[in-house]
């Protein structure tokens, strides 16, 4: 099938880009990509905005949970009539990540025998997911973004889109993320990764179509939650309290432990583990400046206004491994988002995210917007922000005033052969 299709009651699409050359010098064949999309591509074809999701998000940027989409959108309040990415003026575009479990090509995809890949799924970058999503691009006749935006993960992607194909993008804003994984964030990973894959139910990747190791992805996202969060949160809202109803001297849980036991069954619910692996290893990879002489010629590659968020209580993903990467040359601020909740604040701060959007959007001094106010959002069933914002201050260090701005060189899109790009079909939402 060469066509894009999508599910009746779904908003998401699949769209067929073509085989794949990974930096391993292996070939993927076969990619499809999964992609949600809001508002309309304008006839120049250069209103286009894409947006990239963390580990075990997905395309579900904005919007209730569907056929498709097993929890509500992840930034949500971001896009719409109005918002600050606006569908009356942008068309925005949410692919899942290959190697995801959401419709992109990934382990548990048909491999070329028909079965799920399994064991035999290839290794991965970041780079080989940036070149499926730029096939992705160039099939839905996009050469140029306005703008690419990406949190944790996703600013990885965002990052790496701005050095490897600097002549699509215009402005870019990496979130919440780092140039290069540091030993703390591999070091972090380790006893997850071991965690899914010391589980008898793993059977070396090859469990379909059984349960798999629940078990063990229970327990590695027990593990990176903590991480999520900061200490200061997690003593404030448990300290060293017990579960309700529940005696740990008796063999009953704390508190903290319940919180991290839910969201290590929430997640197993709905996702794959195999992906999950798959993700890791590739965040565990990603170096911007591997092959390029370094992070720092590496971030001189940028051409895009640059602009950069950093959350100060983040303890994952450190406000110094984001200053790094403002320290390119075509950075034009760095935002410094105030909050208690850790790395999460990204999802969880999106008054003071979204203002810094904005500003990057409006070619504004970055952190001169006044975060807007967000409704006070729900809960889920553990008490936990739904990543609906905080009405906290952003921080008043403006890092802006370079004069810098972008020279966009000619797109060169990175097509594969045989495959035209899709003309119509695309924001019909």
């Amino acid at each position: 099938m060469t066509t894009d299709t999508v599910r009746p009651g779904s908003r998401r699409h699949t769209l067929p880009v073509g085989d794949l050359p990974l930096e391993s010098g292996e070939h993927l064949p076969g990619v499809r990509m999964a992609y949600e999309t809001w508002g309309r591509l304008n006839e120049a074809r250069d209103n286009a905005v894409l947006v990239l999701h963390a580990l075990t998000g997905d395309s579900h940027v904005e919007g209730p949970a569907g056929p498709d989409s097993p929890t509500p959108g992840w930034w949500p309040g971001l896009i719409g009539p109005g918002r600050v990415l606006d569908t009356d003026r942008y068309f925005v575009i949410a692919p899942n990540v290959l190697g995801g479990c959401r419709g992109s090509t990934g382990p548990s995809s048909p491999g070329p025998d028909g079965r799920p890949w399994g064991s035999l799924f290839p290794r991965l970058t970041v780079r080989d997911q940036v070149r499926a999503e730029a096939l992705l691009a160039d099939r839905l006749g996009i050469h140029t973004f306005a703008a690419v935006i990406g949190g944790s993960m996703g600013g990885m992607r965002a990052l790496e889109w701005a050095v490897t194909l600097p002549g699509r993008v215009r402005r870019c804003m990496p979130i919440a993320t780092s140039a290069i994984a540091s030993a703390d964030q591999i070091g972090w990973a380790t006893p997850q990764l071991f965690a899914i894959k010391g589980d008898p139910g793993y059977h070396r990747g090859d469990y379909y179509p059984g349960p798999g190791p629940r078990h063990g992805l229970e327990v590695a996202r027990q593990i990176a939650h903590a991480t999520y969060r900061s200490a200061a949160e997690l003593e404030d809202r448990f300290g060293a309290t017990a579960q309700p109803g529940e005696e740990p001297a008796a063999g009953g849980r704390f508190a903290v432990q319940s919180y991290l036991e839910h969201h290590g069954k929430k997640l197993a619910r709905r996702f794959d583990a195999n992906s999950y692996v798959t993700l890791t290893e590739v965040m565990n990879g990603h170096d911007i400046g591997r092959d390029r002489g370094g992070v720092e010629a590496a971030l001189r590659r940028i051409t895009a206004d640059l602009t950069v968020v950093v959350v100060d209580s983040d303890r994952l993903f450190t406000p110094a491994e984001g200053e790094r990467i403002a320290a390119a040359p075509a950075c034009r601020g760095l935002v410094n988002v105030t909050s208690p909740y850790g790395h999460d604040g990204f999802l969880i701060e999106t008054d003071q995210v979204f203002a810094a959007i904005g500003d990057a959007l409006a070619d504004r001094p970055v952190g001169t917007s006044a975060p807007a106010q967000q409704p006070a959002g729900q809960r889920d069933s553990a008490g936990t922000p739904a990543g609906d914002g905080r009405a906290l201050a952003l921080d008043e260090d403006d890092l802006a005033g370079s004069a810098h701005r972008a020279e966009v060189r000619p797109a060169v899109p990175f097509s594969a052969p045989g495959l035209p790009p899709v003309l119509n079909g695309t924001g019909l939402w």
